[in-house]
């Protein structure tokens, strides 16, 4: 026999593409589950989400499209959206600031901010999630968490992760290292 073979019959763990994924997604595979993502390969279905968690989300995404509008600026505030980040990796952070208009999932290359809310899955956000997006390069990185009433803004991607990270309390601005005049306000999300 030989090795080809025999790495065959080993029992290994299947690893989807994106393109798997969205094949499942079409046929409705996730039907059953509020929210689904593919994270290096795998399939990750998240909890449903409640009201504290959509409000802070939906005011920051307010916020800030009020801002890039006001800055005539050619990105605009997504909530939701699916990321190709990678061939088996597309994530649907809380916010995505991107300047893709076209349907289909937001290509790497055109996103400027990924925001997560995280209560839950504070731990996933700022360890796995982080890692990925400053592997592959998005410029900033901000983690919105609930428990502790704190931004958490990353900067300076590498390839061992965000080389900076700035602790801001709820109730002050949050101002972008990486987007020129891009401002939000954080009174309203407590």
């Amino acid at each position: 026999m030989n090795a080809l073979h025999d790495a065959a019959n080993v029992p290994h763990a299947a690893r989807l593409r994106v393109e798997d994924f969205l094949l499942l997604q079409e046929h409705g595979a996730f039907d059953d589950y509020s929210k689904s993502e593919l994270i290096e390969g795998e399939i990750i279905c998240m909890n449903s989400q409640f009201s504290r968690h959509a409000r802070v989300k939906s005011n920051l995404a307010f916020e800030l499209e009020t801002c890039l509008r006001g800055m005539k600026s050619p990105l605009q505030a997504i909530v939701e959206v699916a990321v190709a980040v990678s061939a088996d990796t597309m994530p649907e952070p809380d916010i995505v600031l991107t300047s893709f208009r076209a349907n289909g999932p937001v290509p790497l290359d055109t996103v400027a901010l990924v925001i997560e809310v995280a209560d839950t899955t504070l731990a996933t956000d700022l360890g796995r999630k982080a890692d990925i997006y400053a592997r592959v390069g998005i410029p900033e990185y901000w983690v919105i968490d609930l428990n502790e009433d704190r931004c958490l803004l990353h900067m300076g991607t590498g390839p061992d992760g965000y080389a900076e990270q700035i602790d801001v309390p709820f109730g002050e601005v949050l101002i972008s290292a990486t987007i020129d005049g891009l401002k939000a306000g954080t009174a309203g999300l407590a």
